[in-house]
């Protein structure tokens, strides 16, 4: 039985790739210093023979006993409101984290995916954003904390792959949601679900124009899946091209939940994207993966979900 390790696996994402793989029968090996996951998202596990659990910083050095087949980097604040208040363990765990992970990772001889962002590419000045586009961040600015950690974190595992030899995969994650997310954790879905069902009128950032692509998260986690196991070591986006503004997406929360709320707008934080909608050419042809769920179908799932976590 293949043995796989994945940080951050009782966030939004690692929890849900651990399913993925226990269901695929691996043994898993979670880890997380549960500064923003939650044990709730990983209960379910505990019980489990082929899953373990190691409450751990990544950011310190990482031992693990026995066989590594693969190691799944998914440990890092992910939503603007966490990395802005913990801004150096944002860097540290792109950085300082990673290092210690690739170390592991050559040490067992183990394939290692790392978890990068939509967000190296800043406030894009290409659309939609492919995966040669090198990016237009503000490496000071307030967002520059996780834009930077995410892109040395690919630099890294690049140089580890080039000189080390090691196999490594790059995926660059787009707006993804689903169950498990954090009402709180100030992202645009969350934010919008949790304000309608408690009757509060829907917080629209600038004029409401700028745009997203919404994946939802068993989309995402197919075409992580299917990155792993590929031969491709160069980056590779993973996310819905199905472009949404904003204001447009506000109409549809409003719609889907019934409530008569009120859009109303405030000022557009510093460096904040106005376009994000991914390519995914690379991805169809290399991976054979496109999205299957549509956002009507994801986002009634995940409203259901949100409605029983605030009953």
């Amino acid at each position: 039985m293949k043995r796989v390790l994945i940080t951050g696996a009782a966030g939004f994402l690692g929890s849900h790739l651990s399913d993925r793989f226990i269901k695929e029968g691996y043994r898993v090996v979670g880890m997380d210093n549960l500064i923003t996951g939650s044990m709730k998202n990983i209960e379910h596990l505990m019980p489990l023979e082929n899953f373990e659990f190691y409450h751990h910083d990544v950011s310190r050095y990482v031992h693990v006993a026995g066989d590594i087949d693969y190691i799944l980097h998914f440990a890092s604040p992910a939503s603007p409101i966490d990395y802005l208040k913990i801004p150096i363990q944002t860097l540290k765990v792109g950085s300082l984290g990673t290092h210690n992970l690739l170390g592991l990772a050559r040490s067992k001889n183990a394939r290692m995916l790392i978890a990068s962002t939509s967000e190296v590419y800043g406030d894009p000045l290409v659309h939609p954003q492919t995966e040669d586009y090198w990016g237009n961040v503000n490496p000071i600015g307030p967002r520059g904390v996780y834009d930077e950690a995410k892109r040395f974190q690919e630099a890294i595992t690049m140089a580890y792959h080039t000189f080390h030899g090691l196999e490594t995969r790059i995926v660059r994650i787009f707006n993804t949601y689903g169950p498990r997310m954090r009402l709180d954790d100030g992202r645009v879905l969350p934010a919008f679900i949790g304000q309608a069902l408690q009757g509060k009128d829907l917080t629209v950032f600038g004029d409401g124009s700028q745009t997203r692509s919404f994946c939802y998260v068993d989309d995402l986690v197919e075409g992580i899946y299917r990155l792993l196991f590929s031969n491709h070591a160069q980056p590779v986006n993973i996310g819905n091209p199905d472009e949404i503004t904003i204001n447009q997406f506000a109409e549809e929360i409003i719609k889907l939940t019934g409530t008569s709320q009120k859009v109303i707008y405030v000022d557009l934080p510093k460096d904040d994207p106005k376009q994000r909608q991914p390519d995914i050419s690379k991805a169809k042809e290399i991976l054979g993966w496109e999205p299957k769920v549509s956002r009507a179908e994801g986002l009634k799932i995940t409203y259901e979900y949100f409605k029983k976590v605030l009953s």
